[in-house]
């Protein structure tokens, strides 16, 4: 399967980017093949322009989409499936990652009566979260993500759709020891989801 990993985090002494190593050895271990989008080593430039949005608003597909745009899209047309690891900020992704949608997305291309988008065979989600889903709060706000992120900005645009949340990552608050061991079952889960992303969670 060839699979486009969007990976969107800061810093490289976290547990995102060890779930992203993970995921790609497992990818490179099973024979798939991939591309990796790292928004912030890349120097993605998440903030529309002007320009941008008066093609957007104005419906006008004519109008020249920016070359790091479109690199981005010809990602999507080269892909079976796009996964997307991230960490939860705020009930959200990282700014980083919400511009991505907002100037990938284009009119003609992920939306309006003709676009031109692939439909994805799969759609996947590895987020990481500080916070544990044995709270209410948190499992509200998970599903909150769920609704932005599966029934907004995916969709139609893929076949099938997975979630994976990794939580109680968060450093301090007596959770050193737990999260050690929770660092060490997520990356094995991270690397099984990868070797099995044409199949599915095993």
């Amino acid at each position: 399967m060839r699979v486009f990993v969007v990976y969107c985090h800061p810093s490289n002494n976290s547990f995102t980017y060890a779930i992203k190593e993970a995921f790609v050895k497992g990818l490179e271990d099973a024979g798939h093949s991939y591309v990796v989008s790292d928004l912030y080593a890349d120097g993605f430039n998440p903030v529309m322009s002007e320009e941008e949005y008066i093609r957007e608003s104005f419906y006008q597909a004519e109008k020249t989409i920016s070359e790091d745009v479109r690199k981005e899209q010809l990602k999507i047309d080269n892909a079976d499936a796009v996964v997307f690891i991230y960490p939860d900020f705020w009930t959200a992704s990282p700014a980083m990652l919400e511009g991505w949608f907002q100037r990938v997305w284009t009119y003609g291309y992920a939306y309006g009566n003709e676009r031109t988008m692939k439909t994805l065979e799969k759609a996947m989600f590895l987020i990481t979260m500080g916070g544990s889903l044995n709270d209410d709060i948190r499992k509200e706000q998970l599903e909150a993500m769920k609704v932005v992120m599966v029934g907004d900005r995916i969709r139609d645009r893929a076949g099938k759709v997975e979630v994976y949340a990794f939580d109680e990552m968060t450093r301090g608050y007596g959770n050193d020891e737990n999260r050690v061991r929770r660092i060490d079952e997520f990356s094995k889960k991270a690397y099984e989801l990868a070797k099995n992303i044409e199949n599915g969670d095993k």
